[in-house]
């Protein structure tokens, strides 16, 4: 068998009666120890990240294996790295969050004092997906056991290698009542969903996601949903094209464009087609100074993702648009290592402007004022990530005041999700909820309001029977209030 031409590697997978009993046992526990203990999620974050230190070189290989072309030095800054830098954040400042929060208390309640006390929910579900298998599928789960959670994850089915690899790892490393993996199809996958979790963390397609929020809507579960969408790319025309073009072109053919928060299509202003083409085949020539065979891109993960995107890339071309590939020398079949094309002119109707891409096509668009620039984005769905090119502080932060997106980086691509201290989430068909960081440790924690009476309320003041001492007391907290 050749690594990452689709097939599974002979696996035992989890049916639905073992998954339901894992869940059950989580679910038992996390109720008879509800609460977790400062040093026992300080343990679990150890383990987690010893497990990952001591296999980063099979974890890599897995990967690999999976996509058949993909860098163990892309999975060690686009996975590991991250994960690692979340983990050791979340161990420095997993202290303070858990504490409870005090609160200031009205004139009408004191002397009371109040606090948030902060508790962990119960037993997560996390789904993640095939393009970052590592950081999406780990980063969850710890930040899930930091807050004291019980977890459960369901990793890609379309990553054998990988997924097969992080259930033994796990399973090595955890008792099933603290951290489990479970494998399997999109089958199981959909019974996963239907689990009555305390969270269900899911991350990939729109369309998935609308069936993972309705199978958890059965049980009143709580979801956090990281989606995609088309993420815009506005070029200012104050902007530097070779500047703009090598940052874009990273950011979009990382992992080969197969990234939730790549630029899925630019707004450039009209007449820099052929200025910005020029800039853009400098940059690719310089990040990858040939396609096929190179180790440092990314293949597209099987066939029929590959064939997708050729189909989508022969309509527009079909309908009258100008294609500026990238030539890609002849290289192995089963390589699937797609050229980097622009596309000018694209039709309104055609799916590159309709689908979220996921590969390293990028339509252009022109816009003849920032008006129409901001007009555009703001008549689709609201994407993940925005990016804004240029100098014009003026216009940049018009485009950030009446645009609404997930996150922005200005003058990069991507970055802003490598920092720590930023949520990062989508909003409306780009997702629901957030996390990294405290807003992540918040997202898998139930914040429980807590008020302590003093013994000497006056509370009593407020008592029936009710007549004109109460009205004489509602006249003063007005006052006061």
């Amino acid at each position: 068998m050749s690594p990452g031409d689709g097939r599974s590697p002979a696996r035992s997978q989890c049916t639905d009666r073992s998954m339901l009993a894992l869940f059950e046992t989580q679910r038992q526990a996390s109720r008879e120890a509800i609460d977790v203990p400062l040093e026992i999620r300080r343990d679990r974050l150890r383990r987690l990240s010893a497990m990952v230190d001591a296999h980063n070189a099979a974890l890599s290989a897995a990967v690999e294996a999976d996509f058949g072309v993909r860098s163990p030095a892309l999975t060690a800054v686009a996975d590991l790295f991250v994960l690692h830098n979340l983990m050791r954040q979340l161990s420095k400042n997993l202290a303070r969050w858990s504490r409870p929060q005090r609160v200031g208390t009205p004139i009408y309640l004191q002397p009371a004092r109040a606090c948030v006390q902060r508790q962990p929910l119960g037993v997560v579900g996390v789904i993640s997906p095939w393009n970052y298998p590592l950081q999406l599928s780990l980063g969850p789960a710890a930040t899930a056991l930091a807050a004291g959670n019980r977890v459960m994850l369901k990793p890609s089915e379309l990553t054998p290698h990988t997924s097969e690899l992080l259930a033994r790892l796990v399973a090595a490393s955890f008792s099933q009542d603290e951290f489990a993996v479970v494998t399997g199809d999109a089958e199981l996958a959909s019974a996963f969903s239907a689990l009555p979790f305390d969270h269900l963390f899911f991350t990939g397609s729109t369309a998935v996601g609308r069936k993972v929020a309705l199978a958890a809507a059965a049980n009143l579960t709580p979801v956090t949903l990281e989606l995609g969408g088309k993420s815009p790319c506005i070029a200012d025309a104050s902007a530097d094209l070779d500047t703009a073009a090598l940052r874009i072109a990273h950011g979009k053919l990382l992992n080969a464009g197969q990234t939730c928060i790549a630029p899925d299509y630019l707004l450039l202003p009209r007449g820099c087609e052929d200025a910005f083409a020029a800039a853009w085949k400098r940059a690719v020539a310089r990040l990858f100074p040939h396609i096929s065979g190179n180790p440092d891109y990314a293949a597209i993960l099987t066939g029929p993702h590959l064939a997708r995107l050729q189909s989508m890339l022969d309509e527009a071309r079909a309908s009258g648009a100008r294609v500026e590939q990238t030539a890609a020398e002849r290289g192995p079949a089963n390589m699937r290592q797609m050229a980097p094309a622009l596309v000018f002119g694209v039709q309104p109707e055609a799916r590159l402007l309709h689908e979220e891409i996921f590969g390293p096509l990028l339509p252009v668009l022109t816009y003849d004022g920032i008006e129409d620039a901001v007009r555009y984005v703001n008549a689709r769905p609201r994407p993940l990530a925005l990016y804004w090119f240029g100098t014009d502080t003026a216009k940049r932060d018009r485009v950030l005041r009446q645009t609404v997106s997930g996150g922005v980086t200005v003058n990069d691509t991507l970055l802003h999700i490598a920092h720590d201290n930023l949520p990062f989430g989508g909003v409306g068909d780009s997702g629901i909820g957030s996390y990294h960081g405290e807003s992540g440790f918040l997202r898998f924690t139930h914040q429980k309001a807590v008020l302590v009476q003093s013994r000497w309320s006056g509370g009593a003041l407020l008592y029936p029977p009710y007549g004109a001492r109460l009205a004489r007391m509602m006249k003063v907290l007005r006052i006061l209030g």
